[in-house]
């Protein structure tokens, strides 16, 4: 972006010196509400309805935000659904609110995925209620904003235990049991668009999601002769009140967002849930090992090095043909 916006800043004192030329309005947003009326979101269930007829799912972090969005989706195309976190008193109301509008039954479960022994009483509970699971949802996270020098080891480690070590767990624990019943599941984990490249001030994060994305990619090779598949979504910028008072606590995030996203708006938790519905759906057998990102192409938008110049009007647009122009530029053969 560093060639793009010393181009722009150059071309604005440029305006600025021009009778007549109205001056660059360089800090309105490129992705508005008229390019979002192109792309509403359809917060419909997409798959049949008794999609997941005789299918039971356990989700965890499935009290609130995205998790409590998948489940309710899950449930409504006739899946047995557990969900677990720390939180029962949360996971109660979220499993009550699901059932009065699905009418299927939801399993609350309080588990801690950081401890092995907790999940396994999970599974157990599970086991008893509805049986081994077929899809298994890895959602649990942690994750705040803070420069990497102010961390403890002790707040790296918790991030990294929770959602690293937390979906081992979870995912061991059943698929062993999966292994010696000779039953298949699909595995399913929630990450973050900077697993690749990395991002600074959620470097625990960061660390962690890579390591999910390894894991689900590594047993997508090995376990798929016990007939587990295993995909991950990376979920872009989708505000859920939990992970936006952590990240976003201003405000100011949101809005930064919007503007690099080139779809015009942020995405709808329902729209993610119909993503991952279908990826632990019998629909995707043949996808495995795949990591998927949902950003609205936000992650390329703010990769290219020119792409800031969508700010500009055609008015902007006409001026730097005449600068141009008026410099006589050639084209050379390197």
């Amino acid at each position: 972006m560093a060639v793009c916006n010393l181009f722009m800043k150059q071309l604005k004192a440029i305006s600025l010196l021009t009778s007549g030329v109205r001056t660059l309005s360089l800090s309105r947003s490129f992705c508005d509400e008229r390019r979002a009326r192109y792309f509403p979101a359809n917060k419909n269930n997409m798959l049949p309805q008794n999609t997941f007829e005789g299918k039971i799912a356990i989700i965890t972090g499935g009290g609130t935000g995205l998790g409590k969005s998948m489940a309710f989706a899950l449930s409504a195309l006739g899946a047995q659904v557990v969900i677990t976190s720390r939180k029962l008193d949360v996971l109660q109301n979220t499993a009550e609110e699901i059932f009065s509008k699905t009418k299927h039954e939801v399993l609350p479960i309080n588990v801690d995925v950081r401890d092995p022994l907790s999940v396994r009483d999970a599974v157990d509970q599970c086991i008893d209620t509805f049986g081994l699971p077929n899809i298994v949802i890895n959602n649990a996270a942690g994750n705040f904003i803070a420069p990497t020098e102010r961390l403890s080891s002790n707040a790296f480690h918790n991030i990294v235990n929770i959602v690293l070590m937390g979906t081992a767990n979870v995912t061991l624990e059943v698929g062993k049991r999966l292994i010696a019943a000779k039953q298949g599941a699909n595995f399913l984990a929630i990450s973050t668009t900077y697993t690749r490249e990395g991002s600074g001030f959620v470097v625990p994060s960061a660390c962690a999601k890579a390591g999910v994305e390894a894991l689900s990619k590594s047993l997508a090779a090995e376990w798929a002769r016990y007939g587990m598949r295993f995909n991950v979504i990376q979920p872009g910028p989708i505000y859920t009140k939990g992970a936006f008072d952590r990240l976003d606590p201003s405000g100011e995030f949101e809005a930064e967002a919007i503007s690099r996203t080139p779809v015009g708006r942020l995405g709808k938790p329902e729209e993610l849930a119909n993503l991952a519905s279908y990826m632990v759906s019998d629909y995707s057998n043949w996808l495995n090992g795949e990591v998927i990102r949902f950003d609205g192409g936000k992650l390329n938008c703010t990769a290219g090095e020119f792409n800031d110049l969508t700010k500009l009007s055609n008015e902007e647009w006409n001026m730097i043909e005449d600068m141009i122009r008026s410099k006589k530029v050639k084209t050379v053969d390197q």
